[in-house]
């Protein structure tokens, strides 16, 4: 089984994004013998962003593809987003340009459900030292748009996790750790829904 991961570059002041660096960390330690795991870095840029998950989904076809983006707003949270959205997309990008009217896909829907149930998933998780929250809205940005594209081309078998930035709390590794944990748990959905 082929699952796929992003994170994302650097933006604004965060010179070292904790998404990518939570991305890496989980790559190291696996999700067992069955998973094979690919993951990218992606750009805070509108199109390359969409281009590259474009990529990941007609070349690689995974049986799951879980972004994973900073939120800087929160402190020590971390978000399960259970949908994408397709338009009011009007904050530029790293590169300053936003997508053409503020749209994702010009045919596609308003917003996308993962087929991942994400509030059974926050439901049943709990990390020590950190919350775990349940949300509807990815925050209209990068991340959100990434989202909205994966969920447009994996016909929703995608999944966006939302991390703090890095503290002395909240370090790489201890992200890594999280990730492997809701990760697991998101697989085991997966199984049961082929059943």
């Amino acid at each position: 089984h082929l699952s796929f991961f992003s994170g994302f570059g650097p933006f604004r002041q965060y010179l070292v994004n904790s998404s990518w660096e939570a991305v890496k960390e989980l790559s190291k330690r696996g999700l067992g013998e069955n998973i094979s795991l690919h993951i990218m870095q992606l750009p805070v840029v509108y199109q390359k962003a969409k281009e590259q998950v474009f990529k990941i989904w007609t070349t690689l076809q995974p049986l799951l593809t879980v972004h994973v983006g900073l939120a800087s707003s929160a402190k020590a949270l971390i978000i399960l987003e259970q949908c994408g959205k397709n338009k009011g997309y009007q904050e530029m990008d790293v590169c300053g340009f936003h997508p053409e009217g503020g749209c994702c896909m010009l045919d596609g829907p308003e917003k996308i459900e993962s087929t991942i149930n994400m509030k059974t998933l926050w439901k049943n998780i709990s990390l020590e030292g950190i919350d775990i929250i349940f949300s509807r809205d990815a925050g209209r940005y990068i991340c959100d748009y990434t989202y909205y594209t994966s969920l447009y081309y994996g016909n929703g078998r995608a999944a966006f996790i939302h991390v703090p930035p890095l503290s002395t709390l909240v370090t790489a590794d201890f992200l890594g750790k999280a990730l492997q944990t809701i990760i697991l748990e998101m697989l085991k959905q997966c199984g049961e829904q082929r059943k």
